[in-house]
C-alpha cells in the first residue's frame, strides 16, 4: 500500500511492513489522546502505531512532495519514514511532540534520497510550490482583479521562475523556507527537526527570502 495525493489523512493507506490489525484485547484507540496512543504503540501496540500515523500522514507527505519535487520519491520517503518510526517508537521521550518527531524522519529521509539523487531537482512537478504566492510572503503578487490574458501570461511566467529559483536554493535553505512559509511551523520547531540551532534556521529562511524576492523582482 503506498501514500495517495487526495490530502485527507484518512484516505491514504500504510506502507508495506507497516501491520495493520489490532493487538488482541486492543481497541481501535481512534477517539484516544497522542500521549495515550504514544504509550500504547511504544507498548507494541500496532493499532495505536497506525492511528498515530494516519492522523499525521497527509501533513507527512505534503512536506514530502514539497522537499523532493517528486510524488513517487515522496511517497517512497514516507513509506521509509513510517517504517523507521516504527521501529524507533521505543526511543521517542516526548522531548518534542509526536508530529516533530515525524517531520525530523521524514525531511531525515527526504535528505538522503536527494543526496543520492544528486544536485539537479526537476521543476515540473513543482505545482504544490505556487502556494508560496499565496502564503503572504509577497514574493509574487497575487492580481486583486480577474487579470486579463497579459497578466495571465506575465502571472504565469512569475511563477515558473519561482518554482526554478525554489529548485535552485541550497537544499537545507529550501527545507527551512518550505517548514516555515508553506508548514507554517516556528523558528524553535524547525530546529527541532533539522537539528540545526535556531539562528541558524533564521540564517537560512532569510537568505531564502533574500534569494527569491532578488530572483522575482522583475515580477513585483
Amino acid at each position: 500500500m503506498t501514500a495517495t495525493t487526495t490530502g485527507h489523512a484518512d484516505d491514504h493507506d500504510l506502507p508495506p511492513g507497516v501491520p495493520t490489525a489490532p493487538r488482541a484485547g486492543r481497541t481501535g484507540g481512534r477517539d484516544l489522546d497522542e500521549p495515550t496512543l504514544v504509550v500504547r504503540a511504544q507498548e507494541g501496540d500496532l493499532r495505536a502505531f497506525e492511528v498515530l500515523a494516519r492522523r499525521h500522514q497527509a501533513a507527512l507527505y505534503r512536506l514530502a512532495v514539497r522537499v523532493l519535487d517528486n510524488r513517487d520519491d515522496a511517497e517512497d520517503a514516507l513509506q521509509d519514514a513510517l517504517l523507521d518510526a516504527w521501529r524507533r517508537i521505543g526511543r521517542f521521550r516526548g522531548e518534542a511532540s509526536f508530529s516533530t518527531w515525524m517531520y525530523r524522519i521524514v525531511t531525515n529521509r527526504c535528505l538522503g534520497l536527494l543526496r543520492r539523487r544528486g544536485p539537479a531537482l526537476p521543476v515540473a512537478e513543482m505545482a504544490e510550490m505556487v502556494e508560496v504566492a499565496e502564503a503572504g510572503t509577497g514574493i509574487v503578487p497575487m492580481p486583486a482583479r480577474r487579470p486579463s490574458p497579459e497578466d495571465a501570461a506575465e502571472l504565469d511566467a512569475g511563477l515558473v521562475a519561482l518554482r526554478a529559483a525554489l529548485a535552485d536554493l541550497p537544499t537545507q535553505q529550501r527545507v527551512c523556507f518550505i517548514l516555515r512559509e508553506l508548514e507554517g511551523l516556528g523558528y524553535a520547531e524547525i530546529a527541532q527537526i533539522t537539528g540545526a540551532g535556531e539562528q541558524a534556521v533564521r540564517g537560512r529562511i532569510h537568505r531564502a527570502r533574500t534569494r527569491l524576492a532578488e530572483v522575482m523582482r522583475p515580477w513585483r
